[in-house]
C-alpha cells in the first residue's frame, strides 16, 4: 500500500509540473492546502477517491495512469483523449438545449391548441436547465465553479419562476430568500475541503 501511495505521489507531482503549476496553485484549484498537495506528492497520504477522480479529470488521465509507475509514454493508453472531454461538453450542451426545445414545444402547443400565451414556460426552463447542468457536471466534470454557477442559476431561476407564476399575489419578498441561499452557496464554494 505504501508503494502505491509513492507511485500516485510521483505521478501527481509529474503531472503538476507538466502543467507548470506550483503546489499552492493546484491547492487553490481543488480547495486544499499546499501542505496537503505536498503530502500527496511525497506519498505520505493519498487523496480520497473523489479528489483522485477530479485530479484525473483535470489532468486528462485515468486512475490507472496514477497507479502505474513509468513515464508518460509508457502509460499512453491511460491518457484521456481530448475528444472524450469535447464529447462531454457537447453532450451537456445538447441536454440543456433539449430542455429549451421542450419549453418551446409547450409554448407553441398551448398557443396553437388552447390560444393561451404561456410565456412563463421559458422562465421555468431556466431552473430546469440548471438542474440538468448540475447533474451532468456531477457525472462528467465535478467542477466546483460549475456547481456554484448552476446552483446560483437554479436558485434565482426558481425564485423568478414562482414570482412570475404568482405575480398577482405580490410575492416579491420571495426574492429575499435568494440572499441567504446565495451566501450559503458562496461559502460552500470558498470552503476548503
Amino acid at each position: 500500500m505504501e508503494e502505491l501511495k509513492l507511485i500516485i505521489g510521483e505521478n501527481l507531482a509529474a503531472l503538476r509540473k507538466e502543467k507548470k503549476l506550483t503546489q499552492a496553485e493546484l491547492a487553490e484549484k481543488f480547495n486544499y492546502t499546499d501542505k496537503a498537495i505536498s503530502k500527496w506528492e511525497k506519498g505520505e497520504t493519498s487523496p480520497d477517491i473523489e479528489t483522485l477522480y477530479a485530479l484525473c479529470e483535470f489532468y486528462g488521465v485515468t486512475i490507472d495512469y496514477l497507479t502505474h509507475p513509468g513515464s508518460k509514454e509508457d502509460k499512453e493508453d491511460f491518457v484521456v483523449k481530448d475528444s472524450d472531454f469535447t464529447n462531454k461538453v457537447w453532450q451537456t450542451a445538447l441536454t440543456v438545449s433539449i430542455m429549451w426545445m421542450v419549453a418551446t414545444f409547450i409554448f407553441i402547443w398551448l398557443l396553437i391548441f388552447h390560444s393561451y400565451v404561456y410565456w412563463q414556460v421559458f422562465i421555468w426552463a431556466i431552473p430546469v436547465s440548471a438542474t440538468a447542468l448540475n447533474l451532468l457536471n456531477h457525472r462528467y466534470f465535478r467542477n466546483r465553479l460549475l456547481y456554484f454557477i448552476s446552483w446560483s442559476i437554479f436558485i434565482w431561476g426558481a425564485l423568478t419562476g414562482f414570482f412570475v407564476q404568482f405575480i398577482s399575489e405580490g410575492i416579491w419578498p420571495l426574492f429575499i430568500l435568494g440572499a441567504p441561499a446565495e451566501l450559503t452557496l458562496f461559502l460552500w464554494y470558498r470552503m476548503k475541503k
